[in-house]
């Protein structure tokens, strides 16, 4: 049997990541791993509802340029039971990247440019 465990996002400023994490969307660091050497550091980001699921965010050291992430076909999505109050939030931030209100979703985009979708509870 599998399941889901976790997703990455490859990170130039982990805390500026970290910061827009914990603001937008209440994920919070769950599990660390630094390489010996400091090439690297791992973050993996749990959400306030304490799903198995985890959000890792990759910094690597010698990385100077931004990902290229194609053209942005893939994204991560949140489901929240508090749609229009998040909204609201996402708006003040400036990080609302897409609405589609024929779906009754949107999308914001973190400081790497990663699309995350969010997606209102069903009644």
């Amino acid at each position: 049997m599998t399941h889901f465990d976790h997703f990455n996002f490859n990170v130039l400023d982990l805390e500026k990541s970290l910061a827009f994490y914990r603001e937008a969307l209440n994920l919070s660091p769950v599990r660390e791993k630094t390489a010996p050497d400091g090439s690297f550091r791992l973050v993996f980001l749990g959400d306030e509802a304490g799903s198995p699921f985890r959000l890792e965010l990759t910094w690597l050291r010698d990385r100077r340029e931004p990902y290229n992430l194609g053209e942005c076909e893939f994204h991560l999505a949140f489901r929240t039971g508090d749609f229009d109050a998040l909204y609201a939030r996402h708006k003040a931030m400036g990080c609302v990247c897409f609405e589609n209100p024929a779906m009754g979703v949107y999308f914001i985009s973190d400081p790497d440019g990663y699309w995350i979708e969010i997606v209102p509870e069903k009644p």
